[in-house]
């Protein structure tokens, strides 16, 4: 008798452990969801705003600035590690060995003031994605659920979480997995991974029970058919890769010497915030300049060139140093939509220059720069191919992405996201020794 209540006893444990899994990850898919279309919902009101006038177009070079400012000293005063992406706080979390270290990084409290400084971001017109955040909000619920369920596999955990923040915020459950193995992880553990597919799996019927089935860039078949085809894989993979070379070295060689330049200061806070609004007032000068077309994600950019518009020439270049600025400002915000964004412009460039499709070129362009900006080959292609439903385009895509890959580690050999988590790995470590705990010497799955 006593045996069989020890063993319902440890059924029920095992049980409560996996419902409240299976309850976070659904979580994570509903509150990617409302996070898509809170964000949609600000993009739309800052584009009401901008065109309610003849002079409207003029309103970011307020809004932007002080927009800016406001989300970073938000950021920094009352939402500590929700700068930036979000996908370098989970990286870091998971080389952190103490709970406080991780709790640093990854809470909700964390997750709701990065939704919210996000959707600020958008709304006065910063270049950034919610893809991004959403990892770290995946992440972060995760987190809660494993301390909830008692659940010791934290590093795991994390994991799940990311790719299913990754999986629910694109519908791309496939790249979702992929994303946590390649970027996140770097190796294969068949039980951590098991962790990941469920939870993917179960975001993902979510997000479908909300919104139904939906491909994020419409349906889209390009091949490569003909010699000036071929000529573009080579253009955009290679041209895509040294651009995302440049993007993710830049970003990092800025990060660091704003970090210094900011910390040699009585005020670092002030500091910030001025640089931020610096940020946001050359983002609004962009988007003048541009017509209004760099504000935001990229997305509606994006899918025009996947469905043959051409984006004007000089689009990809615009976007990429507006992405910059907003990186550099400090403000929470993603990198995933607006590299898509100027990966199609300079895929749409090159195939009007080369009289190419410039449906392919778009799809190229994606995961040449995409490849060259996260270093993570088999990601870019897996997401594009979900995205866009391509099948006849298979090979010039895995090329072009393999091609961004390759020239981006000649160019620059630290992968961005990885240098972009250092920073917030050391905080955590401070965390941890503050509260009195032991940091661990390297990180387990």
């Amino acid at each position: 008798m006593m045996r069989r209540s020890r063993a319902l006893g440890g059924s029920w444990r095992v049980w409560k452990m996996r419902l409240v899994f299976w309850a976070g990850a659904a979580a994570i898919g509903a509150v990617s969801v409302g996070f898509a279309k809170a964000a949609d919902a600000a993009q739309e009101l800052f584009r009401t705003i901008t065109h309610s006038s003849d002079l409207g177009y003029l309103w970011p070079l307020l809004m932007a600035p002080l927009g800016f400012v406001l989300c970073c000293y938000m950021a920094e005063r009352y939402f500590p590690a929700s700068q930036g992406s979000g996908i370098p706080q989970a990286i870091a979390a998971r080389h952190v060995g103490t709970t406080a270290g991780r709790e640093s990084l990854l809470s909700i409290k964390i997750a709701a003031g990065k939704i919210l400084l996000t959707i600020l971001g958008l709304l006065c017109g910063g270049s950034i994605g919610r893809e991004g955040p959403t990892v770290q909000v995946g992440a972060s619920l995760m987190l809660m659920s494993a301390r909830i369920g008692g659940m010791a596999q934290a590093n795991g955990l994390i994991l799940a979480g990311s790719a299913a923040g990754i999986s629910a915020a694109f519908n791309t459950p496939l790249a979702g997995i992929v994303f946590a193995i390649e970027e996140m992880s770097k190796t294969y553990h068949a039980r951590v991974n098991g962790l990941v597919l469920i939870a993917v799996i179960i975001s993902g019927l979510s997000a479908l029970g909300m919104v139904g089935s939906y491909t994020y860039f419409g349906i889209a078949n390009p091949g490569a058919s003909s010699l000036a085809d071929w000529a573009l894989v080579a253009v955009c993979g290679i041209g895509g890769g040294a651009a995302g070379a440049l993007f993710s070295s830049m970003s990092l060689y800025v990060s660091r010497r704003i970090r210094r330049w900011a910390q040699t200061s009585a005020s670092p806070l002030q500091r910030k915030v001025l640089l931020a609004g610096a940020c946001g007032l050359g983002v609004a000068i962009i988007g003048v300049i541009s017509g209004g077309l760099t504000y935001g994600t990229g997305y509606e950019q994006a899918r025009g060139a996947v469905e043959g518009n051409a984006l004007p020439l000089m689009y990809f270049a615009e976007k990429l140093l507006a992405s910059f600025l907003t990186m550099a400002s400090g403000i929470p915000g993603g990198i995933f939509a607006p590299s898509l964004s100027v990966g199609a412009g300079l895929g749409s460039t090159a195939a009007s220059l080369l009289g190419s499709s410039i449906t392919l070129g778009a799809v190229l362009g994606m995961a040449g720069y995409f490849a060259g900006v996260v270093q993570a080959p088999m990601t870019a292609f897996v997401i594009i191919l979900e995205m866009t439903a391509n099948h006849d385009g298979v090979i010039p895509i895995m090329l072009a992405s393999m091609l961004g890959y390759a020239t981006s580690r000649v160019l620059s050999r630290e992968p961005l996201y990885h240098g972009l988590s250092r920073p917030f790995e050391a905080e955590a470590i401070r965390a941890s020794r503050a509260a009195g705990q032991k940091p661990a010497s390297g990180h387990s799955v």
